[in-house]
């Protein structure tokens, strides 16, 4: 194989001039002949009865071709617990929740048959909020949780906790109980984010001969046809998925959403059905990251070394348990990574709420763990008087460590890293001079974040014209690496040009199983597959040149579209001519490869309850901001911001620098602007862009971006994903920037101009959480069976 170094360049993307020119046709954009349009028909309140549903007088309706509902869909789905049915089955968990879908000739004509659906409904108590699900006496949201499916075994469970996962490493109470230590407790509270994908949930679903085919936007093709069958009761085989470009998905579409609706209509009308949400039902029924509370408590020497640690994490999970019951795995790698752990005890729990379910979003459950985390270590060095900088570059996590989970990190990189950001703050001055009579604030932070490694597949098909085609399941969903890593790893190994490497769309018809696109896994994952592919497809075209040039395979190379003799430039044929003789000689050319993550051994009995107990590939992140406050109004600019990320080999630096430059946007908005507030009646308050504010171009800075290079991984040609984390630590710097400019201590986001004014007024009450018990064994089922583990 070619040196890995000659794999990196900076391939512009090949769909940008038609995603800029806006010829680009994404899944809302399409249509197919006698198409039927559909609507559902949802909840209006968070809790009730169904008495009744009678469609009789609205399937008469002009231009109605079909309803259905639950009896049409009685199963349910779900990840760990399968507790989502499609419709609303009994009762009513939250406002949004679908009840019908009505596919007519006209969308009007659905609209209108929806409205006429008589729904009867008898009234129950609800919970909005966790403390509300968490009371002793608080109404159930699934009374019969018991009888559901248990999809993955080792998560407790009970009443409105749909899933708790711990983590115990050591003997927590003596830590705790030291003599010599200081003890520094601190509570934490989020709201939710919505994904704004430019493009919203949408799909195109016809029954032909037999079979679904479904056109869609989603990040998951694969787990869209095993959910869709598993709802319409059919085998995974009889539906087909394909995935056009997809306008946007931040983890909105790794679950799925509308399918099942359209290909029930369908079948039952038997036509295609075109099913798209609008903005208001994206803002209604979105799943948002989720709205989380913190616990966290440490004992420190006055050296600062972290003897003890525990922590309780809520994740409002809506009323379904989705992503939020994987996602409780994830604090053990966020809440419990950055730094060096003695004892370590974490619970981490998916709460049911009459609200709209959650979902996965970007970094998720990290951007919020590293958010308490960060500001809790700075309330650490203010507890034991030490500088935040020389606390982080003692206490970071380096070669050798132990993770919470008893996984030992390999080789030092946070170090260095910071080290790295040292020497960028000291290459430029300062901007306090900008903040003139505002106050200043400055802080750096770190953080942990994985590459979500799994099950690929990819296909190489290497034609006669010396082009490739790369079958995979892999999804366009703007972040490039279908268009730009993939062609790049590919090309490399067969010594082609980028360009002449085609990356079909998604068709589980057509490419094999793969997890989905998310938790920056494309690069690692599905390049791992091409490049096992690319061994096989490399084999054959150097055993076909060696019978055309009589010289032995081990002798040749692939470079710059030849095949030649080493050490002898222009030599040999060109891979055209051994393609277009394979054809003849042995039949085209292809080959296959498959990829899932080796596994990482943890602690054994350290995790319960947890889809991962240790993570393959790590990624390390290191943000630091200035930021002005305005003291009469509340209003944060940041004046500057750095980032030095992680990401192993930099295979294209430019399309990086685009990731983190959006990420860091994103968070912003995360900190600084979106706000997401639920009304009494379970019902987010935000309906639209007029009242959910995400940041415009004023609220952006360049970001100073440094790419650390290096660091282990078992991803192709070294890289890691580079995607997913660059929004891990904004939220953190943020907050612990004003909380250094304002002097007061940030307990909440989003940092709101109303938030941050009532902090400096000293109008905001400091955050208590009674509901997170001070002794972490009341906040858990059962006291695990490892307490007394030795680190």
């Amino acid at each position: 194989m070619p040196e890995p170094s000659t794999a990196v360049k900076n391939f512009p993307r090949r769909d940008a001039r038609d995603k800029l020119r806006g010829h680009t046709r994404y899944t809302v954009d399409r249509g197919r002949p006698g198409m039927l349009h559909a609507t559902l028909l949802r909840a209006n309140t968070p809790s009730a009865r169904i008495v009744r549903i009678d469609a009789s007088e609205a399937r008469k309706m002009p231009g109605v071709r079909a309803i259905v509902s639950a009896v049409d869909a009685p199963g349910r789905h779900g990840i760990g617990i399968a507790d989502h049915p499609l419709f609303a089955t009994g009762r009513i968990r939250y406002d949004g929740e679908p009840i019908a879908a009505v596919a007519a000739e006209t969308l009007a004509q659905a609209r209108a048959a929806a409205a006429a659906i008589v729904v009867e409904l008898e009234p129950l108590p609800a919970v909005i909020s966790m403390a509300d699900a968490l009371a002793p006496d608080a109404p159930l949201v699934h009374p019969d949780w018991r009888s559901y499916e248990v999809l993955l075994e080792g998560g407790a469970r009970a009443g409105n906790v749909a899933w708790e996962a711990t983590v115990v490493r050591g003997d927590v109470d003596a830590a705790f109980a030291r003599s010599d230590v200081a003890i520094v407790e601190s509570v934490y509270r989020v709201g939710r984010q919505n994904h704004v994908s430019f493009e919203p949930r949408a799909v195109i679903a016809s029954y032909e001969d037999g079979r679904f085919h479904i056109e869609t936007s989603t990040q998951v093709p694969w787990s869209v046809r095993n959910a869709t069958a598993r709802l319409l009761n059919v085998p995974p085989s009889q539906i087909r998925v394909t995935v056009p470009a997809v306008g946007g998905g931040f983890g909105l579409k790794f679950d799925c959403a509308l399918e099942p609706f359209a290909a029930l209509l369908a079948r039952a009308a038997e036509r295609p059905v075109r099913l798209v949400n609008s903005r208001q039902e994206e803002m209604l029924t979105c799943l948002c990251r989720e709205n989380a509370e913190i616990r966290i408590r440490s004992a420190v020497t006055k050296e600062g070394e972290i003897v003890g640690r525990e922590a309780v994490v809520l994740m409002d999970c809506g009323a379904y348990g989705g992503e939020q019951i994987f996602l409780t795995t994830m604090t053990a790698h966020t809440l419990g990574g950055n730094y060096r752990l003695g004892a370590v005890r974490l619970a981490s729990r998916a709460i049911y709420t009459n609200t709209a379910p959650n979902g996965a979003f970007r970094a998720c459950n990290g951007v919020y763990n590293t958010f308490a985390l960060e500001r809790h270590t700075d309330e650490i060095c203010a507890a034991i008087g030490i500088d935040p900088l020389a606390f982080r570059r003692h206490a970071v996590l380096g070669d050798g460590d132990l993770g919470s989970t008893g996984q030992v990190f390999e080789s030092d990189v946070l170090g260095p890293m910071l080290d790295r950001m040292a020497e960028l703050r000291t290459a430029k001055p300062s901007k306090r001079p900008m903040a003139g009579p505002r106050l200043y604030g400055r802080a750096t932070t770190v953080g942990t974040w994985f590459v979500f490694v799994g099950p690929s597949a990819a296909t190489i098909n290497l034609n006669a014209d010396g082009s490739a085609t790369l079958v995979t399941s892999g999804v366009e969903i703007g972040s490039g690496s279908m268009m730009q890593a993939l062609p790049q790893i590919v090309s490399n190994a067969l010594g082609l040009r980028p360009e002449d490497v085609i990356v079909r769309a998604a068709d589980t018809d057509a490419g094999g199983y793969d997890v989905g696109v998310g938790g920056g896994r494309t690069t690692v994952s599905l390049g791992a597959a091409s490049m096992a592919a690319c061994v096989e497809v490399r084999r054959k075209l150097l055993e076909v040149a060696s019978e055309m040039l009589e010289v032995a395979p081990g002798d040749l190379v692939l470079a710059d579209g030849r095949v030649e003799i080493i050490g002898i430039k222009g030599s040999g044929a060109t891979i055209v001519e051994v393609a277009e003789r394979a054809q003849r000689v042995v039949g085209p050319i292809s080959g296959s490869g498959s990829f899932t993550g080796p596994g990482v051994v943890a602690m054994p009995g350290c995790a319960t309850g947890h889809f991962i107990d240790a993570i393959d590939i790590p990624v390390f992140a290191v943000h630091e901001c200035e930021v002005a406050v305005d003291p009469e109004t509340g209003h944060v600019e940041v004046l500057s911001y750095a980032v030095v990320q992680d990401v192993g080999r930099a295979l294209n630096p430019r399309a990086i620098y685009g990731q983190i430059q959006g990420g860091v946007v994103q968070g912003l908005g995360y900190a600084l602007h979106e706000e997401i507030s639920i009304g009494a009646k379970g019902r987010i308050d935000q309906t639209g862009f007029e009242t959910y504010r995400t940041p415009l171009a004023q609220d952006v800075v360049p970001v100073e971006i440094s790419l650390y290079e290096g660091a282990p991984s078992i991803g192709p040609l070294g890289t890691k994903g580079a995607g997913e984390v660059p929004i891990l630590n904004v939220a953190a710097a943020i907050a612990c920037a004003v909380s250094n400019a304002t002097g007061r201590p940030v307990q909440e986001l989003p940092l709101t101009p109303p938030h941050v004014l009532a902090l400096l007024l000293g109008n905001k009450p400091s955050l208590e959480l009674p509901h997170i018990s001070a002794s972490w064994r009341d906040n858990v089922f059962a006291e695990p069976s490892c307490v007394a583990r030795a680190p």
